[in-house]
């Protein structure tokens, strides 16, 4: 019997920071990346009470310009692109041609005419693909930078105060979804006050080849490096949806508490979104047992649903989870995950779990 290999995963610009750190790492969408450094609980902690960072580098970035790019966009998309202006950015979704998503994405306009995308790992190849395949009668250039670009994320409530005595702008002046080009370390780079973490923070876009000796600087003014694991319960925490958990081509994603994602426009796959999800997306807390990803959930013995994303919750000390459910069963009083085979009591739980400074 033949054994087929292994594929070979891609590597970030900062692997090697990550193996001098001790850094596990792990294969994701692909990637070889760092799964933990000192333990998750210490970088979840960090990141919820001071400063961390995660490499975000094997996100993709595509360039959108030309005198058809905000038209293009909105074409692609379901969120408003005219609202934004040089300078800001805004959450957004590439809704399928047949139902589903193709990916939920971030869109950064730099100037008029000019707009960055940010897509999810995993989805580099399949989005380019999608949008290539849309891009036919419009003016507008596509360029893939995900190569080029490293991008790293400083999290937590201290990230401003901690960035601030070595970068050229006043970052106190700069709200949320802001991004602009700036000084940092005398490096040129994009700060987004955006995130993925449920706190305050920027996301750094850098050149691919400079990004290891800022990563290294930013180590030396005590920002903790913190890896996929703390990433995954800080987003479930605050209730953002992962691709490919909570969202995904057979997924309505309606059924999600992200409806202000699509605005009443004219847009690609238009018609699905206007069809009634038939799942919901609910938050559920169990008392002691952690919950996966696929676990059953049941109503009155009967099941309802799965499990989309499950933790126990280092901050609030108890098991979370997202899971999508029959829509007529969104509204129960008290749910089951079974485990095992066996079933342990859940009860509804708004989303978010944990808001940032309440």
């Amino acid at each position: 019997m033949t054994q087929t290999p292994d594929p070979v995963l891609k590597r970030t610009p900062l692997h090697a920071a990550h193996l001098r750190a001790g850094a596990r790492m792990v294969p994701f969408g692909g990637w070889e990346m760092p799964v933990q450094y000192a333990g998750l609980k210490a970088e979840h902690d960090a990141v919820r009470t001071g400063a961390g960072m995660f490499d975000v580098s094997h996100m993709g970035e595509f360039r959108v310009t030309g005198p058809g790019a905000l038209a293009f966009l909105q074409h692609v998309t379901t969120n408003d692109v005219s609202k934004l202006r040089p300078g800001r950015a805004g959450y957004n979704w590439l809704p399928g041609v047949a139902g589903g998503l193709v990916d939920d994405i971030y869109i950064y306009m730099a100037a008029p005419e000019t707009y960055l995308m940010v897509v999810n790992a995993g989805n580099i190849a399949k989005d380019w693909a999608h949008l290539q395949a849309q891009v036919g009668g419009y003016d507008v250039t596509l360029t893939d930078e995900s190569g080029t670009t490293a991008l790293i994320a400083v999290q937590g409530p201290k990230a401003a105060e901690t960035l601030q005595p070595f970068t050229d702008t006043d970052l106190g002046a700069k709200k949320k979804n802001a991004y602009f080009a700036a000084k940092l370390f005398d490096f040129d780079v994009h700060l987004a006050r955006t995130g993925y973490t449920g706190e305050d923070g920027f996301e750094v876009f850098v050149d691919a080849s400079e990004a290891e000796t800022l990563w290294d600087k930013l180590l030396a003014v005590g920002i903790v490096p913190a890896g996929l694991g703390a990433r995954d319960t800080l987003r479930l925490e605050a209730g953002f949806p992962l691709y490919g958990h909570e969202f995904g081509d057979d997924i309505h994603p309606l059924s999600s508490h992200y409806g202000w994602v699509v605005k009443d426009k004219a847009h690609l796959g238009r018609e699905h979104l206007q069809q009634p999800a038939a799942h919901r997306l609910i938050g559920l807390r169990l008392e002691r047992v952690p919950v996966r990803e696929g676990y059953p959930v049941k109503v009155d013995g009967q099941v309802v649903g799965r499990v989309t994303s499950g933790t126990t919750s280092p901050t609030l000390g108890h098991p979370i989870a997202l899971a999508l459910v029959d829509a007529d069963a969104a509204n129960a009083e008290t749910y089951a995950v079974e485990v095992r085979g066996k079933d342990h009591p859940a009860t509804r739980m708004a989303v978010p779990f944990y808001v940032s400074g309440k």
